[in-house]
């Protein structure tokens, strides 16, 4: 397979071959509708051949993890580009949302939020936190000294606090891992006081940031790990069971989401 391309659409060829029933709207080709049928392909065991992970490396992507959990004839695959279905055979990738039909559930979405959850966990020993004296709630913050809005919120970082919401700062360089974005970033986390640097990066705009030799941050980790789950910009929250909020919100427009978010789980 060669020129291929990854796409936000949904990418199905011959699945003929798979014992499925597949349903498409135009209204919204990033979706496949699926009612699961009985299969004639066994689909036993969730490992991939060599072979088809060398091919996928080709292709630029990196497996993670797969299962069988979708549905009979595609196995899921959690990747560094986020997930990904494949043909049981392993010959069609598809890129796109599965929705169960009678449920009308979104097991794409329910995915990428346990990926969200699973990688900030992983992360959270690298993260630089501003506790709230009174938590009631925590999140995860994809964030930026170079964004706008990354210092607006921080600039309110009290009023957060003040309400009961723990924050956790994850980094991730918008303009990639290169360059003084990233370089800055790196050494706002290496630092001797990290939440210090990362404040006063934050009030003069990235200014002044004290390189640190033979720095290793998290940076690079934090980066890949948002950009699998599809963060894009910044600031971007998480919740902790991987929801993500895109864009700035105040103390109380967040912590009203938290409250929603908390009171679904009772």
């Amino acid at each position: 397979m060669t020129n291929f391309h990854l796409k936000n659409l949904l990418i199905v060829l011959g699945l003929a071959s798979i014992n499925i029933t597949i349903t498409s709207y135009a209204s919204d080709s990033n979706v496949i509708m699926i009612t699961p049928v009985k299969a004639t392909i066994n689909t036993n065991t969730s490992k991939l051949s060599p072979a088809l992970v060398n091919d996928l490396k080709r292709l630029g992507i990196k497996v993670n993890s797969v299962s069988n959990n979708v549905t009979s004839g595609l196995k899921e695959l959690i990747t560094d580009k986020g997930v990904m279905y494949i043909s049981a055979d392993g010959k069609y990738l598809i890129k796109g949302s599965v929705i169960e039909i009678k449920s009308r559930t979104n097991i794409t979405t329910n995915a990428i939020k346990q990926l969200r959850a699973e990688a900030v966990s992983k992360n959270h020993d690298s993260t630089i936190i501003y506790k709230s004296p009174s938590e009631k709630f925590s999140v995860t913050i994809f964030t930026d000294i170079t964004c706008g809005y990354c210092r607006k919120l921080h600039h309110e970082i009290d009023d957060y606090l003040a309400a009961g919401v723990t924050i956790r700062y994850m980094a991730y360089p918008r303009y990639g891992l290169k360059g003084s974005g990233f370089s800055n970033l790196a050494n706002i986390w290496c630092s001797d006081d990290p939440q210090k640097a990362l404040t006063a990066a934050k009030l003069n705009k990235g200014k002044h940031i004290k390189p640190v030799e033979n720095c290793k941050s998290p940076v690079k980790a934090h980066y890949n790990a948002g950009k699998s789950f599809g963060i894009r910009g910044t600031p971007a929250i998480i919740l902790d069971d991987g929801t993500l909020i895109a864009g700035y919100k105040s103390a109380p427009a967040l912590l009203s989401i938290l409250k929603k978010s908390a009171n679904k789980l009772q």
